[in-house]
């Protein structure tokens, strides 16, 4: 059996807000933006530039109680963790 993962969904608040902070701040690459008529949603999918394959499928909050979720959604523990190839680099880009 060869198993991966293919998208983490994560609740935000704002598509638009949610884009800007992983392309623009994070240097991600937006890889879908679609609107799906039927549901009144997009399908924004997102991910690390470089070699991997699992991306971030940005989901936008539908009701009171998921956007309670909206920054808390792995209880205060650390949600993801990006492995890069110069930590230093990247973290001077972000602090800038």
């Amino acid at each position: 059996m060869n198993q991966s993962l293919a998208h983490i969904a994560l609740i935000v608040r704002d598509y638009d807000e949610a884009i800007d902070f992983y392309v623009n701040t994070l240097g991600f690459e937006l890889v879908d933006d679609s609107y799906q008529a039927e549901q009144d949603k997009r399908w924004v999918v997102v991910r690390p530039r470089g070699t991997g394959t699992c991306s971030i499928l940005l989901a936008r909050a539908s009701s009171p109680d998921q956007e309670r979720y909206v920054g808390d959604q792995a209880g205060g523990r650390v949600f993801l963790f990006l492995r890069t190839d110069d930590f230093w680099r990247d973290y001077h880009a972000l602090v800038e």
